[in-house]
């Protein structure tokens, strides 16, 4: 996100679409590894649902405490540029 300063070149959607991408990979990245890695050990210690639910529900967390941790980030951000614009408008005047 911070490249696109340096690259002007850069689309007016690329921004959207990259954050659009981190927050889409915390919500299915780890509830899908959750799935599959809490079926395969129920199996394996024929503990059937408990460590499938038990690791769906530290995905969950996970995911909301990295949706929250980047949505924070992308927020200041945004503040620091929309600053710096103010800034910048205030010193042409």
């Amino acid at each position: 996100m911070e490249d696109n300063k340096n690259n002007p070149k850069a689309p007016w959607w690329q921004p959207s679409l990259l954050l659009f991408t981190r927050l889409s990979g915390w919500i299915a990245g780890p509830v899908i590894l959750a799935v599959f890695v809490g079926k395969w050990l129920d199996r394996k210690y024929n503990t059937e649902p408990w460590l499938f639910l038990i690791l769906v529900g530290i995905a969950f967390f996970l995911s909301s405490f990295g949706i929250i941790h980047d949505s924070l980030k992308e927020m200041k951000r945004i503040e620091k540029e929309e600053k710096e614009k103010k800034d910048g408008e205030n010193n042409k005047r």
